[in-house]
């Protein structure tokens, strides 16, 4: 092992070639010299083991080792001291190090300042061995807050260990001294293991103002005193140390205001709240004063004003075991009496935002208004001063507002027409949150005063730059409207009234407030389509939910207690029809006015309680003319049978409209029976809103509305209340098509009357002699009276008949061929026995003589 090690010490040591072959091929002399050099070189080297053994170890304290405490090696330790006369700055190296035993080994390297110096240290080359966090072998440990060089490395707080090839960040001492302590167990270290430079600075940078006599970097910065300055965190532009607590104070005079501005901030960076390293700002003269802000991490441009004369800065770092170097901030200070005076802030509904010099917020009150101004208002502005209004309205769950402008006064002198250095910018979308200030959505500038502007959203925000220039300002009106997200001509008073005229356009869509998010409670809402003469209005619904906690059965009319939909057909005078009220996820089916009538009204509704996403809907306004109506008026009969267009085939999949008025005699009624019913929709689940069948048993009352594939007894047969009965058929263009219905009418009279024609022995009906078994359910459902003793009908198939026709024919034949050849034989039985016996004729075959015998 002393070999090796020997070995591994001398790799640099220029040595004859004699010395470095075997012994065999040199001879014992040149062995035994080789030998004895070795034991030699080894004596100073375990002298340096043996009284390195009782030396101090500085620097163990911070890691554990698995080998023998480290020893002083013998001339490494390194002091560079401040003086009048000698250097400020110069370099240093890592120490020349033979180490054959492979013992751990410290140099110490000392830098020692002047009285109003402090030490800077950075390294330009560093190749340790290891890598962080493990360093275990080789090392640099560094100390930067020493107050007293005699006082033990020990007893002063560590700052920090590195190895491997990352260079530690520049270092500055807290106070006159700096250590650097270098750990190593390799046989042999050069000088390349790590280099660096040093320089003395000057430390009056870092005296901010009057200190306090207890702390190392609090200070009292006095107006009177300084009125401007820098000022930088205690070790800056070296990383800064941890476990600190510094505070500067910035006192003003009446009338002024303090502006700090950070140009360069680096802290470590625990999170959006700053939890660990972080500066805090008060606007005033302590930390008990309103907090202006928390900051950490990495920040550009921060500036930070105070609303009055004082201004109060706390920079805290904790006492951790994370290895960060992050070199802390540098700011400049200054007390001033032209920043922006915030009187006309204050004045005003508007609220100052807290560290800007004249940033201002409004918050609706729910539909509020108010008035913001320019800066020093009604006086000229000052120059080159920048200020933001943030006009904010109601964003929550029950409320969402848009913002409306209305400029009184504007005068904001500007010497070129593209408003570049004094303006005022207008944003309507919400940019602010995405930081996109140069997305503005106007400019102004000059003396024209500007049109009134709504915000699409609930925020606004409007930038003021003053430029070199000074003028009157501006007066703005602020208005806070309620935003329903409703498209359509809204109200003037902000309610939620909406109006769609086919002059202006002649389709479009309509929905809830806020859709497709949840509407509001408590909310009532009206829209008005009003047509030209000779139209008609059609809705169609494309999305439907309200909410619904009473009941989960279908949405229609007197089940609707909640929250609802109420469509109206509004006749020229006025009168209004109710076309049917719908909740829950019944979807309203297609619907189209009566011809003549131009004009709808729906109305929406919802309570106190609950939620939900509301309706969309598209609306069209169609001309009479071009709306061809499959349906028809149906009198003079006593029943009759309607189907649906194509029946028995699927209706088609676009936009038809089939409306059936039955007339019957005074003081008859309409018994209306559904026989086949297949349309698409699902009553308790979507509603109807691809196609839908409508009866009104009476005008006067909203309709039945029915789709999907079973009906129940209430909806299968219909008795009309008067003598007319109107049944309609809508589709959409979006219906995909289906079975379609076919339906039974019958004109009848009730039990509590004189029947001179048949009674129906079940429902008690009264119909007409006339349709007695003519195969239809005049009588209703469960009732066949009319079609009992009827004399059955034997309907024969046509190929039977003929089969049986040529069978019968065929046996005929063959029956009469039988009693011909009977005839003969008979007749040959009577010839005498010479007599010539005939023979039959020679067209006749003989086969077919056989061929009867064998019947």
């Amino acid at each position: 092992m002393i070999t090796t090690s020997f070995e591994k010490a001398t790799r640099s040591v220029k040595m004859p070639d004699a010395f470095r072959q075997e012994p065999e091929s040199n001879g014992a002399v040149i062995w035994c010299l080789y030998h004895l050099m070795s034991v030699i070189l080894m004596v100073p080297y375990l002298i340096a083991s043996v009284s390195g053994s009782a030396s101090n170890s500085v620097g163990v304290h911070h890691s554990l080792f698995t080998h023998p405490p480290p020893t002083r090696a013998p001339k490494c330790d390194r002091m560079f001291i401040s003086n009048a006369v000698g250097r400020k700055n110069g370099t240093f190296e890592a120490p020349l190090i033979f180490n054959p035993m492979n013992h751990s080994r410290q140099c110490i390297f000392t830098f020692i300042a002047a009285e109003d110096e402090r030490v800077r240290v950075t390294f330009n080359k560093f190749n340790l061995r290891d890598s962080p966090p493990e360093c275990n072998n080789e090392f640099v440990d560094l100390y930067t807050e020493i107050d007293d060089p005699l006082i033990d490395l020990i007893k002063t707080p560590f700052g920090g260990r590195y190895c491997g090839r990352i260079l530690p960040r520049t270092r500055i001492s807290m106070y006159q001294t700096l250590v650097i302590g270098f750990h190593t167990d390799v046989t042999v270290e050069t000088s390349d293991i790590f280099q660096g430079t040093y320089e003395f600075v000057n430390a009056s940078k870092y005296e901010i103002g009057t200190p306090a006599p207890s702390s190392v970097c609090t200070f009292t910065i006095y107006h009177d005193r300084k009125k401007e300055g820098s000022f930088v965190s205690p070790t800056y532009p070296g990383v800064y140390p941890k476990n600190l607590n510094c505070q500067y104070r910035f006192l003003g005079g009446a009338g002024q205001r303090v502006r700090v501005e950070f140009m360069d901030f680096d802290l470590f960076y625990g999170g959006p709240h700053c939890p660990f390293d972080h500066v805090k700002v008060y606007d005033g003269s302590s930390s008990e004063d309103p907090l202006i802000g928390t900051y950490c991490g990495q920040r550009r441009n921060l500036m930070v004003y105070s609303s009055a004369e004082n201004l109060y800065v706390e920079f805290k770092t904790l006492k951790r075991t994370a290895d960060t170097q992050n070199r802390g901030f540098s700011g400049f200070f200054e007390f001033s009496e032209v920043f922006v005076n915030l009187a006309f802030i204050g004045k005003h509904d508007a609220q100052h935002i807290r560290g800007t010099e004249c940033d201002q917020k409004v918050l609706s009150k729910q539909e509020s208004n108010g008035t913001v101004y320019s800066p020093n208002w009604p006086f000229l502005y000052y120059s080159h001063i920048m200020c933001r209004y943030y006009i904010y309205g109601m964003e929550d769950a029950q409320n969402l507002e848009k913002v409306r402008l209305e400029f009184d006064k504007f005068d904001i002198p500007n010497n070129d027409e593209e408003c570049n250095e004094a303006y005022l910018k207008l944003y309507l979308q919400g940019q602010e949150e995405r930081h996109a200030v140069d997305e503005y959505d106007h400019v102004f500038c000059g003396e024209v005063v500007p049109p009134p502007v709504v915000s699409e959203g609930p925020r606004l925000m409007m930038i003021f730059s003053s430029g070199s220039s000074q003028g009157k300002g501006f007066k703005v009106r602020y208005t806070f409207q309620t935003d329903y997200r409703v498209p359509g001509t809204p109200s003037p008073n902000g309610k939620c009234h909406f109006t769609y005229k086919s002059e202006s356009r002649k389709t479009g869509e309509f929905n809830s407030p806020r859709y497709p998010a949840n509407y509001p409670s408590n909310t009532y809402c009206q829209y008005i389509f009003k047509g030209l003469p000779g139209e008609q209005v059609q809705f169609v619904f494309n999305y439907f939910k309200t909410k619904r906690l009473l009941s989960t059965s279908s949405g229609y009319n007197e089940m609707c207690t909640e929250d609802w939909i109420e469509i109206f057909e509004v006749y020229p005078s006025g009168r209004e029809n109710k076309f049917g009220k719908y909740c829950s996820k019944t979807a309203p089916g297609p619907i189209v006015s009566d011809v003549g009538i131009h004009d709808m009204k729906v109305v929406f509704r919802t309570d106190k309680v609950e939620v939900a996403s509301g309706f969309s809907a598209t609306y069209l306004f169609i001309s009479s003319a071009q709306n061809l109506d499959c349906g028809g008026n149906i009198t003079g009969s006593a029943n009759g049978i309607i189907t649906s267009p194509s029946f028995p085939s699927k209706y088609e999949a676009h936009r038809q409209l089939c409306n059936w008025y039955i007339t019957v005699r005074p003081f008859h009624k309409v018994l209306f029976l559904f026989d086949f019913f297949l349309i698409e929709g699902e009553p308790d689940e979507r509603g109807c809103p691809g196609a839908v069948v409508r009866v009104w048993s009476d005008l006067s009352q909203p309709p039945i509305e029915l789709c999907g594939e079973k009906l129940t007894n209430d909806t299968r047969q219909i008795l009309s209340s008067s003598s007319v009965l109107k049944l309609q058929f809508v589709t959409a263009d979006k219906a995909v098509g289906s079975g379609g219905f076919k339906a039974v009418w019958t004109e009848v009279q009730e039990a509590d009357t004189v029947c001179k024609g048949l009674l129906c022995g079940q429902s008690g009906f009264c119909i007409s002699s006339s349709l007695k078994c003519n195969k239809l359910p005049n009588c209703g459902i469960n009732d066949d009276t009319d079609e009992k003793n009827c004399a059955k009908e034997v309907h024969m198939d046509m190929y039977l008949v003929v089969g049986l026709s040529v069978g019968a024919a065929a046996f005929s034949i063959l029956a009469l061929c039988a009693i011909c050849h009977r005839k003969r034989k008979r007749r040959r039985d009577h010839v005498p026995p010479f007599e010539h016996r005939p023979q039959p004729p020679r067209e006749v075959p003989s086969m077919h003589f056989m061929s009867v015998d064998s019947v």
